[in-house]
């Protein structure tokens, strides 16, 4: 928690994203989870993981650390749709479930997550689907709730 603690999320009053468009705020969301897995890495990673086993560790991850970039907070949504670059039923899923996934499985498997990468990430993935407008029913792995697995292991379906 240490780690996380003191990495840039940890700010007294984190800044808060408001860079003039959805695509800018994104960045600046990707970049700030880049600096906040940076910091301690890989000690950061595992508290992220072990957050997500805990989701009363992943709310006081966000609480005491600030906010890190694993969600898309409703700040920069809001904002996203009163300059209509958002539709009203945005959901924050796609940029939930996948920015940090992605971010955490390449550096993982030492690959770039450089600006150009996040950058694609955004325009190809993350606005796209932000964009759609699509409620997807759940919520994303660093929502802070995400949903519950309801598969089994097969031993315990069969006893």
């Amino acid at each position: 928690m240490a780690a996380i603690k003191a990495g840039p999320a940890a700010r007294d009053k984190p800044e808060p994203i408001d860079t003039g468009s959805l695509r800018g705020d994104v960045l600046a969301l990707l970049e700030r989870l880049e600096s906040t897995m940076d910091a301690g890495s890989p000690i950061s990673l595992t508290i992220m993981q072990a957050g997500l086993r805990d989701p009363e560790l992943c709310e006081f991850i966000e609480a005491s650390a600030g906010p890190t970039g694993a969600r898309l907070t409703e700040a920069v949504r809001q904002a996203a749709i009163a300059r209509g670059e958002l539709p009203e039923s945005a959901d924050p899923f796609a940029y939930e479930e996948v920015a940090a996934a992605t971010l955490i499985i390449r550096k993982l498997n030492g690959l770039s997550t450089d600006v150009a990468y996040r950058a694609a990430l955004v325009d190809a993935v993350l606005l796209p689907a932000l964009r759609s407008g699509m409620p997807a029913g759940q919520h994303g792995i660093f929502s802070g709730k995400p949903s519950p697995s309801t598969h089994r292991p097969a031993e315990s379906r069969n006893a």
